[in-house]
């Protein structure tokens, strides 16, 4: 049982391409026009819990791929949304503002969640249950 996932690494690591570039070009950062700090503190809470936990396992709480098909298809299904991810932030950037903030918050929740489940990673599961609803409620409340 590894306890770094260097896939987990690489998977959060493009991921972050097109929100490093953005934060980049936009030094002012991402104007939040639906201020719940609650729902705020759970988004980076379950955030900051998948990055590590897509990338650390930690022994007790992650019990591995269940056969090497059940790793493959993680490689393969985290591939396909990783790249879906990169493409909506390319193809939308400037275009259909509710697509591409939906888009962009469930892909990442999907590929969490997915990792998680076939890992069986119990704390990247508890972190992406709470990352999914309220980052894709966040984005939704911005987008309107």
């Amino acid at each position: 049982m590894e306890c770094f996932n260097i896939f987990g690494l690489i998977f959060v690591a493009v991921i972050m391409i097109p929100n490093i570039l953005f934060a980049m070009k936009w030094k002012d950062g991402f104007q939040n026009k639906w201020n719940n700090k609650s729902v705020e503190m759970i988004e980076q809470i379950g955030r900051f819990g998948c990055f590590g936990f897509m990338i650390l396992n930690i022994p007790g709480t992650w019990f591995g791929w269940w056969s090497d098909e059940a790793f493959a298809i993680y490689l393969l299904v985290d591939t396909v949304l990783a790249i879906l991810y990169c493409t909506v932030w390319v193809i939308f950037f400037k275009k259909n503002r509710m697509f591409r903030a939906m888009a962009l918050s469930i892909i990442p929740s999907v590929l969490f969640l997915f990792s998680g489940i076939m890992s069986r990673s119990i704390l990247l599961i508890l972190s992406a249950v709470l990352f999914a609803p309220s980052h894709i409620m966040i984005s939704y409340k911005n987008a309107k």
